[in-house]
């Protein structure tokens, strides 16, 4: 079989061209299909509008790859990598240093005053510590968890729970304690039963947690040189937090508990021991009636250790939360529960010691 029996070529009226030649005799044709070939009418080719689109979308981007251009129109080409490496970057403080300090001096005048002045007058300042500590964390409770410890209960028993123990002691400081979580049982069953467990232990909680350890500030106060141990309590717990804060924004590179305060390091814990020993030695031995200097590195230990699992608690607190302060009234320092968290569980701690030490009048 030769050439010609394979037909005519084919694709030529694809374009729109006259078929001049007509098909030969064969298997597949006839004289018949010879004879009606003619000339095929000229289509114009027009694609759909989305058809369109995308090519031409496709033939902008194969422009782009051919010419090394960016893969779409509105993308910016790509500049050169530089090779310097980037400059290191300082450390920096977590919140606004200036704010901090200021709002610590403040803080720190008004409390001295009123603690050398009248002891009624700071017995004053700790129940307004306690009953704002309360409404902050009894407000994120709500907010986060919907958890509705009541307040006012909490509030009254807790003034009284300071007041107490300023006046009777630490048997005075347990009676005012169970009325309040009483009151807290009784107030909650005003509403619905729904949540009532989960609100009621969260009310007992708080009333132990804020009022009642602070009671035991109120309880230093009582003795003779009441304004001397409650200096001593704060300064001790300020120093144990600035040598941590120190040391462990300069030295730290170990975490210390990275589930639950990553900023916290093993060199920072070290650095509050060493200056909260210091300042206990120093403490001990020219502020405390009978107080010796190696009793001071003992209570500084202490307190080292009872300020840094404070501050690890109120963090434990604040992550099951989803919070990062408790509030906003103090600028760069949060809330009043941001600043009482080292505080709270160190006074119990520190007067504990003091009673050992050199007792309690």
């Amino acid at each position: 079989m030769n050439d010609s029996s394979r037909g005519a070529p084919q694709g030529a009226g694809h374009w729109g061209a006259p078929e001049t030649q007509a098909a030969p005799a064969g298997p597949a044709y006839d004289v018949h299909d010879a004879q009606q070939t003619r000339p095929m009418p000229i289509v114009p080719d027009v694609p759909d509008a989305g058809r369109d689109a995308d090519d031409r979308d496709d033939r902008d981007q194969g422009a782009g790859r051919l010419s090394g251009g960016p893969l779409f129109r509105d993308e910016k080409p790509q500049e050169p990598m530089s090779t310097a490496p980037p400059p290191p970057q300082k450390k920096r403080a977590g919140r606004d240093l200036r704010a901090a300090i200021g709002v610590g001096v403040g803080l720190g005048a008004i409390i001295v005053a009123s603690l050398f002045i009248v002891k009624a007058v700071f017995v004053g300042v700790i129940v307004v510590a306690v009953v704002v500590g309360l409404w902050e964390l009894t407000s994120r409770l709500q907010e986060r968890k919907g958890i509705k410890a009541p307040l006012v209960p909490l509030a009254v028993g807790g003034a009284a729970m300071v007041v107490a123990g300023f006046v009777q002691g630490a048997e005075g400081a347990w009676v005012a304690m169970a009325l309040t979580a009483l009151a807290v049982l009784v107030w909650r069953m005003t509403e619905p039963p729904e949540g009532y467990l989960k609100d009621v232990t969260a009310g007992v909680f708080a009333a132990f947690y804020v009022p009642f350890l602070a009671t035991f500030v109120a309880m230093l106060l009582t003795a003779d040189d009441g304004p001397q141990r409650v200096l001593t309590f704060l300064l001790l717990t300020v120093v144990s937090d600035t040598g941590a804060y120190a040391v462990g924004w300069r030295f730290g590179k170990h975490k210390l508990a990275p589930r639950i305060s990553p900023g916290k390091t093993r060199e920072g814990l070290f650095g509050a021991v060493a200056f909260a020993m210091v300042a206990g030695a120093l403490c001990m031995q020219f502020l405390i009636d009978g107080g010796s200097w190696w009793q001071g590195l003992l209570l500084g230990l202490a307190v080292a250790v009872s300020a840094t699992l404070g501050d690890l608690g109120e963090s434990m607190i604040k992550r099951d939360l989803g919070i990062k302060d408790m509030g906003t009234l103090l600028p760069g320092h949060g809330g009043i529960m941001d600043r009482l968290d080292s505080l709270l569980p160190t006074a119990p701690v520190v007067w504990l010691l003091l009673v050992l030490f050199v007792g309690s009048s």
